[in-house]
């Protein structure tokens, strides 16, 4: 029987070394959709690094390897050693697939785009032996289906306390530094309900009480997200996802998404600065309306996580500073912070590239915790700079009993911010070692 090792990559900390955790509570869905996609003579092995070692000795014929992120430059590590051994190394995700031809220097075949179009065709290359050095093929309309995930195959490891489920893929906004705009270049392509609900049964019969909707942004189609709730609604369970900060606006669909069970939504409020936001092509967000959004998300029960950047062409030292208070007065429980990065293939690093400013041309040296280019209004190194200090800012113990404990909904749910308060205590101690905060 012939075997496929299907890795999630940790992404390297200060000193080039994984990231490692007891735990992971975000399990990423590639590798389990893409084993239960294997043929029935294939035997199937995940490996998620953040929590253990991989077997550099496998017997597997195919190494499957996942890019996320700034944990792209692990994936090609992983899959230099693998090729050293002899091994058939295949690498996807969506870093590899904006830029493609740079990860060929590194493996057997590349997939672009979405791994299900092209995997059957991709392992029949294999078996003939004539594997193509890329494999492209991306949805653009119509519906997307995917098989039952092989939890049963991650089920055993140390996991969090919910599991992954997708509904859409891709975004309608095309905002200029985003890997998913490179790639679904504004197109938004959903699943069929029937499937969703499908997965969701599948979790619930494991015996979790919990899911997170994956979803580039649940809001791009009200009609299909409104159908969906009522059908979540029935499964009494809870459940996370993330989405366009404009809901806040919507009243009416922030009822049903509380009566769905949803407790948590991400957004990417990217800057306080409304000239970075224009920069980035994400004029369409206002971020004079962000409090007034916030607090009625939060009035509906549903508890509002961020993930921003810094160094956009209106942040300023002063405006990053701000960015604090502005956490704050929002009782924001668990923030993430980026240094606005030039991803290559993006319209971005192309921008950046064009004017001259980019200071490091190192592209396996972009973290999102360095800055690599020439900001507007400050020096690169200041940038860095006020990365940190605006990290160290926020996860004090007094900042952290802030936005976690002095709050009126605590009494509500005490459990609930005493576990925020916990992983803003883990965050602490990664900023501590300049490990930025992250979701791996």
């Amino acid at each position: 029987m012939k075997k496929i090792l299907l890795i999630q990559p940790s992404p390297y900390d200060q000193n080039h070394m994984p990231i490692k955790k007891k735990r992971l509570y975000f399990v990423g869905l590639a590798m389990p959709l893409l084993a239960a996609m294997m043929p029935e003579d294939w035997e199937t092995e995940i490996i998620l690094e953040i929590m253990e070692d991989i077997p550099w000795d496998t017997d597997a014929d195919i190494i499957g390897i996942s890019s996320m992120g700034h944990g792209v430059i692990r994936s090609l590590d992983i899959a230099k050693e693998f090729k050293e051994k002899g091994k058939t190394v295949i690498l996807g995700g969506y870093m590899v697939s904006i830029m493609a031809e740079e990860a060929t220097k590194y493996c057997d075949a590349v997939v672009v785009g979405d791994a299900e179009l092209v995997w059957k065709d991709l392992l029949e290359d294999y078996t003939k032996g004539t594997l193509k050095k890329i494999y492209e093929k991306n949805l653009e309309k119509g519906t997307l289906s995917t098989p039952l995930p092989r939890f049963d195959l991650i089920i055993h490891k140390n996991i969090g306390d919910f599991l992954p489920v997708q509904a859409g893929r891709g975004c309608p906004n095309t905002c200029s530094f985003c890997s998913v705009a490179c790639l679904y270049k504004g197109h938004y392509i959903k699943k069929p309900l029937e499937e969703v609900v499908r997965d969701i049964k599948q979790i619930k019969n494991l015996g979790f009480k919990k899911f997170l909707l994956l979803d580039d942004n649940t809001f791009s189609d009200r009609e299909y997200l409104h159908k969906l709730l009522e059908e979540i609604k029935k499964l009494n369970m809870e459940w996370m996802s993330q989405c366009d900060i404009r809901i806040g606006k919507e009243n009416k669909l922030l009822k049903e998404l509380a009566e769905s069970g949803c407790t948590t939504l991400s957004f990417g409020l990217e800057s306080i600065s409304r000239e970075s936001l224009v920069g980035m092509n994400k004029s369409w967000a206002n971020p004079a309306m962000y409090p007034e959004l916030i607090e009625n998300i939060q009035s509906h029960g549903i508890d509002v996580s961020t993930e921003m950047v810094v160094g956009g062409d209106g942040d300023t030292l002063k405006s990053i500073k701000m960015t604090k208070t502005f956490i704050e007065e929002n009782k924001i429980s668990v923030p993430r912070f980026y240094i606005l990065t030039p991803i290559p293939g993006t319209k971005f690093f192309k921008e950046i590239k064009a004017e001259g400013r980019l200071v490091n041309d190192n592209i396996y040296s972009f973290d999102g915790t360095q800055a690599v280019h020439i900001p507007k209004n400050m020096t690169p190194q200041e940038l860095t700079q006020a990365y940190w200090d605006l990290y160290k800012s926020l996860f004090t113990y007094k900042s952290i009993i802030k936005r976690n404990i002095l709050r009126k909904e605590f009494l509500k749910k005490p459990g609930k911010y005493l576990f925020y308060s916990i992983v803003n205590l883990f965050y602490k101690y990664q900023i501590k070692r300049r490990i930025t905060p992250n979701i791996f």
